[in-house]
């Protein structure tokens, strides 16, 4: 039996997702008769998804042709192409793009404007970086994606040339992918802006977890394996101490032996995590 069990302070929700399961549920009750969709998942939590699809809030796979009611555009955000394909198709756009993502569009926006050689870095296939992209590619070619060292190899000499580079962050990076990749573009530039756009909330959460596995047997990381920002965790704390990541509190039980014999266990969420599943992981621990 383990003896103690702590729940990190900054688990589960961030006040965008908040802000983004909250809105919705509201625009259906004031809009019973409305069709209301969201482009993509809302958030990545199927269990969350699960419950707006109850509520009658649906997740399209795919932008149809011809549409009506409202569309939601979620937290990660939009390229403008698919805004006027939204409009265009017939619906009424609500944009919930996460505030701290509008702010590194707006970034890199303005790094493309000013001339910069724009670097996103982030993983290419992500929603949040497709939007960044699209949005800076609108007032410059030069924009690339990366998520390691490798990635910027083949833009070296480019990069070089350019003298002017910037950077912006997907929001749910880690500071260590960030570091690396300027360290890498330090020697090829003669200006290097960085704009440190990794959210509050994602910062906070890494600290506050990483000084708990610090002092923990055992970090149990619960969110989405569909969510950047759960699995960045993960991989964080995979690093310090043993690390286990899943979804719902049912997993736990392929664990039975890793939890029974951890005596400090430190439970933390990603940013998707609803409060509930928090606490079935919770009771869950106390019974073994």
């Amino acid at each position: 039996m383990p003896k103690v069990i702590k729940l990190a302070k900054c688990a589960g929700f961030c006040y965008g997702v908040k802000r983004a399961v909250e809105t919705v549920k509201k625009l259906k009750a004031d809009n019973p008769d409305k069709n209301i969709c969201v482009l993509g998942e809302l958030i990545h939590n199927s269990q969350v998804i699960e419950e707006l699809a109850g509520l009658g809030i649906t997740s399209l796979k795919e932008l149809p042709s011809h549409g009506g009611g409202i569309c939601v555009v979620r937290s990660h955000g939009e390229s403008p192409e698919v805004f006027e394909q939204i409009k265009n198709a017939g619906f009424e756009i609500f944009d919930l793009t996460c505030p701290d993502v509008k702010k590194v569009q707006q970034k890199a926006i303005e790094l493309a404007q000013n001339g910069y050689y724009l670097v996103i870095v982030g993983k290419s296939e992500h929603p949040e970086v497709i939007a960044i992209r699209a949005n800076a590619l609108q007032y410059s070619e030069k924009v690339i994606v990366a998520d390691s060292i490798d990635a910027i190899e083949p833009y070296k000499q480019d990069l070089k040339t350019h003298k002017k580079i910037g950077v912006v962050v997907q929001t749910t990076q880690m500071v260590s992918t960030l570091n690396e990749i300027v360290n890498a573009l330090t020697p090829l530039s003669k200006e290097l802006l960085i704009a440190n756009t990794i959210c509050g909330s994602t910062s906070a959460r890494q600290t506050e977890a990483k000084e708990l596995a610090k002092e923990s047997d055992l970090m149990v990381v619960a969110g989405s394996k569909k969510s950047a920002n759960t699995t960045h965790l993960a991989e964080i704390l995979s690093d310090i101490t043993k690390t286990i990541h899943i979804e719902t509190a049912g997993e736990l039980v392929q664990y039975k032996d890793i939890i029974q014999n951890s005596e400090k266990i430190s439970v933390t969420a990603g940013a998707s995590t609803p409060q509930n599943i928090i606490d079935d992981v919770l009771n869950k621990l106390q019974e073994f």
